[in-house]
């Protein structure tokens, strides 16, 4: 995007904001209006390539498409024991148990884990998976299936976001913020996990949830987390993510987009209608930021665009000012003497993997992965390296028997040792 193009964008989103302040209906249509072509700028190099596509695919055929690959893809199909958690503010959370399978994985429960844990017979561990922004629980669904049975595991969705309650506060028009994602996710372990060893899993958001919670629950960590996992996460400073944008295109969009989110979160059912008519070009902004690989599973590009077409605009909004005022990089001594894995895609151009680099720097005994050709949505693009990585750290926690493998998509197997 050129200098003129930023300011173009910068012009148009002010114009927005700007013309809702009239309040009449006329005048909110114009301001939805003008704020799609705003983004559709900034999406330039996206649109492009949808632009070329429609030009050789009608409509009606690329509907089908659509169609023919959510009934196809058995992505986010998987469903575990379902429970609530209440938040501190009576927002229902929504989570899902998979359970240990006694024939999936052996009791291979030796001296060294009776010793960690201090009992004979000791509550099993449990992974806590939390999602990003704009996600859902079933983002982490190949980790999912290649675990399942093979240890015990809680995946929640965050509020507002999947199958949880819209937050309480929010209605209040209280703002959320990265800490009370952290009290979310005290809750959710309350009530699914509240005994036994806890390894945290987090992918962006849900890597600055893992944070706040260590933030204000430094006991929790110190006294039951044995491993954690942060993947594509940030600690701070995201003001300063360009997005692939030139400078000027960044401080444009920085300007405008806080003001813009707020008129389009104000008319939420009119954005969505929107959102359903460009479809196509919101499917192409949607890849260029999630992935970073040519060949990526179509079925896999269109479960994680469902994913995000499923977050209301008036969410995308309020929670949008929250990133830019974590900072959570203080509270990573918590985990100084854990297992840590810190892994990234080195084409995230929403956490730029520089910002994992910067958590690995200040826990200098974590494993720290750079996955090439992956972008923002590593554990769905590249689902082999992440859950092996993911599996390594569990062996290390005691999580698993040293003796169980993963092997692919779904499968799991338990090799006996030689």
């Amino acid at each position: 995007m050129s200098e003129s193009s930023a300011e173009v964008v910068a012009d148009v989103a002010s114009a927005a904001v700007a013309a809702s302040a009239a309040g009449a209906a006329g005048g909110w249509r114009r301001a939805t209006g003008i704020a799609g072509v705003a983004i559709g700028v900034v999406a330039a190099g996206a649109a492009a390539g949808v632009a070329l596509e429609r030009m050789t695919v009608g409509r009606g055929m690329r509907q089908k498409a659509r169609l023919a690959l959510d009934s196809a893809g058995p992505y986010g199909s998987l469903r575990g024991m379902p429970g609530k958690a209440v938040a501190d503010d009576g927002t229902e959370l929504y989570y899902e148990v998979d359970d240990v399978d006694p024939e999936a994985a052996p009791a291979a429960i030796g001296p060294r884990r009776r010793r960690l844990f201090g009992r004979k017979s000791p509550a099993p561990v449990t992974v806590v998976f939390s999602h990003g922004y704009c996600l859902s629980q079933d983002s982490w669904h190949f980790q999912r299936a290649a675990l399942r049975g093979v240890v015990r595991t809680v995946h929640w969705d965050q509020r507002s976001h999947g199958r949880s309650g819209r937050g309480v506060a929010q209605g209040r028009d209280e703002p959320v913020t990265i800490e009370q994602l952290g009290r979310d996710l005290k809750a959710v372990i309350d009530a699914a996990a509240p005994e036994g060893p806890l390894v945290l899993v987090g992918h962006s958001m849900g890597g600055m949830t893992v944070m706040a919670l260590a933030d204000q629950y430094p006991e929790l960590i110190r006294e039951r987390v044995v491993g954690v996992a942060f993947v594509g996460t940030s600690s701070g400073r995201l003001g300063e993510v360009n997005y692939g944008l030139p400078v000027a295109g960044v401080n444009a969009v920085r300007r405008v987009l806080p003001g813009v989110l707020k008129v389009l979160g104000q008319r939420a059912e009119l954005v969505e209608k929107g959102r359903r008519a460009t479809a196509d070009l919101f499917a192409g902004i949607i890849k260029r930021y999630s992935f970073a690989s040519r060949d990526v599973d179509p079925a896999v590009a269109r479960f994680a665009e469902r994913m995000i077409e499923s977050t209301p605009i008036d969410v995308v909004a309020e929670y949008y000012p929250a990133f830019n005022d974590h900072d959570k990089t203080e509270a990573l001594v918590h985990f100084a003497e854990l297992p840590v894995l810190v892994l990234a895609g080195v084409q995230d151009l929403v956490t730029p993997s520089e910002h994992s680099e910067a958590i690995a720097d200040l826990l200098p005994d974590a494993e720290l992965v750079l996955v090439p050709d992956a972008g923002h949505l590593v554990m769905l693009e590249h689902p082999e390296v992440v859950t092996d990585r993911l599996a390594d750290l569990l062996t290390r926690t005691g999580a698993v028997p040293a003796g169980a493998t993963v092997k692919g998509y779904g499968s799991t197997s338990t090799a006996q040792p030689g």
